[in-house]
């Protein structure tokens, strides 16, 4: 197999073990401290903030325009019409400009 085939799989790999690692590790426990859940809570916007923040201050206009619309999107639609929305601004306008 290519070097390529198994970066996929040590990553699929990886990411399998530190998800089930966690779901182990809390599943051990009654009840989970106020705090640990509210860190817990706040990972998904962390990981968003890490991938949009980027893109927010050093991207051009085809990338602020796919957040404006993604940011409008979300706030009527789900997330996988937010994604949709935003990746379609984004190829469409990198592909004209």
């Amino acid at each position: 197999m290519s070097a390529t085939v198994w970066i996929i799989l040590a990553g699929a790999v990886a990411t399998y073990l530190s998800r089930i690692g966690g779901h182990l590790v809390l599943s051990r426990f009654e009840r989970i401290h106020p705090r640990v859940e509210a860190g817990l809570n706040a990972v998904p916007a962390a990981v968003l903030t890490t991938l949009v923040a980027p893109v927010a201050t050093t991207g051009g206009p085809a990338e602020w325009a796919a957040l404006i619309v993604a940011g409008i999107v979300a706030l009527r639609g789900g997330l996988s019409a937010m994604f949709v929305a935003g990746a379609v601004v984004l190829i469409v306008l990198r592909n004209t400009l």
